[in-house]
């Protein structure tokens, strides 16, 4: 498999579905590096102090979050010099057309809704790490 992601920021405040991303993300490729945060000013702060060697090669944001949400950070990341080519895919509950279409047009590389089955998110984790998970051109 050519593997796109090696290391990967999940941002979610919800502890349980960070973690269920992460068993997924193994599931595929037991060797994908997690990075937790949980929520966007913390991600942030950690980005920000990171050696540029280090960043993540890909953002998972959820959107729904205390102090910070998805939109807000996302917008903060693509401002950013520094993060700005960091692909950042939104990971939510949220199924609104106007919320996929915003985030689109703020930069991320796709939006994905949280599934309700462990199988249909392996089936995104694979996509994701084969880079077959981006917004249509």
């Amino acid at each position: 498999m050519a593997q796109t992601y090696t290391s990967i920021l999940i941002v979610d405040d919800d502890i349980d579905d960070a973690e269920m991303f992460q068993d997924a993300l193994h599931f595929v490729d037991a060797s994908v590096r997690c990075i937790f945060s949980k929520d966007g000013v913390a991600a942030l702060k950690l980005l920000e102090t990171s050696p540029q060697e280090n960043l993540p090669d890909l953002i998972v944001l959820d959107m729904n979050m205390p102090r910070m949400n998805g939109k807000q950070c996302l917008q903060k990341i693509k401002a950013s010099h520094k993060l700005s080519d960091i692909p950042v895919i939104i990971y939510s509950t949220s199924q609104l057309e106007e919320d996929v279409k915003q985030t689109h047009q703020m930069g991320a590389l796709n939006f994905i809704t949280k599934p309700s089955k462990f199988s249909d998110l392996v089936t995104i984790a694979k996509e994701i790490l084969e880079g077959r998970c981006a917004f249509p051109s």
